[in-house]
């Protein structure tokens, strides 16, 4: 039998992702900008990509509910990009008074870094029976891993995080985002980018190399290499939030919403 019209629209929105940049600064919060912290919302499920310090604050300002996120998923261990997720814990017990399991997915040595990162900040939170089901999972880099509604393929990169940093590429509802990380060029981007649907690219600054960090002029070289279909740059500092008005991509920024 022909699809009607309304089946057409259900299936359209099972395949939808909507991509929310909770924060999209980098270490110091260039240009006013939170942390890192990506939102990504399909019909069955919502989850994180990195939670810096400043994640519950960029949720709030975005109106999602910290009880809605099912997964976190993070690149490494920096504070930018995980140490929100023990703010988010307390939250959930104290709070928000969460009862559906979380997930939190990242690189070898996770569970380590996270809890002793939780009993400093949070004496004995780390210790805590708490009332929904919290399981860490930590992921071997290109080893594909299928979770509740969404596959992560973890990529290594080149980012001296005192663990492995990683370049993660992710399906859920058919669509594909891959997420760079932190991380200086590394062949490794080019098959985890290699049609994704939309690419996230760390570009801290417009021209300057640093060690273990992405710049405009960089990406541009190998662009014919990443064939993402859709490239948005984030983790910029001032430098690049001054003079990529220029850059050939789109530019992410706190509360930008899109939806592939």
């Amino acid at each position: 039998m022909p699809q009607t019209d309304t089946q057409a629209s259900t299936r359209a929105e099972e395949n939808t992702l909507r991509l929310t940049f909770v924060g999209s600064g980098d270490i110091f919060g260039s240009g006013g900008r939170l942390q890192t912290c990506i939102a990504v919302a399909s019909q069955s499920s919502s989850f994180l990509i990195d939670c810096g310090a400043s994640a519950l604050i960029g949720l709030q300002r975005c109106q999602i509910a910290p009880n809605s996120i099912d997964t976190i998923l993070l690149t490494h261990l920096h504070g930018d990009h995980f140490a929100g997720i023990p703010f988010f814990i307390l939250d959930a017990q104290l709070n928000s008074k969460r009862k559906d399991p979380l997930l939190i997915a990242g690189p070898i040595g996770t569970r380590q870094r996270l809890f002793t990162t939780m009993e400093a900040l949070f004496p004995g939170l780390a210790h805590t029976q708490q009332k929904f089901s919290l399981e860490i999972k930590e992921l071997t880099a290109e080893q594909t891993y299928v979770l509740p509604h969404l596959s992560v393929t973890p990529y290594p990169v080149e980012h001296a995080s005192g663990a492995p940093s990683l370049a993660l590429r992710i399906t859920c509802a058919q669509k594909t985002i891959t997420y760079t990380g932190d991380t200086q060029w590394t062949d490794t981007l080019i098959p985890a980018a290699q049609d994704a649907d939309l690419l996230i690219a760390e570009a801290y600054f417009f021209e300057k190399r640093v060690k273990y960090h992405l710049d405009l002029q960089t990406l541009l070289a190998h662009r014919d290499e990443l064939q993402a279909r859709r490239v948005i740059l984030t983790h910029m500092h001032q430098d690049m939030l001054a003079r990529g008005q220029s850059a050939p991509f789109e530019l992410a920024e706190d509360g930008k919403l899109i939806e592939l």
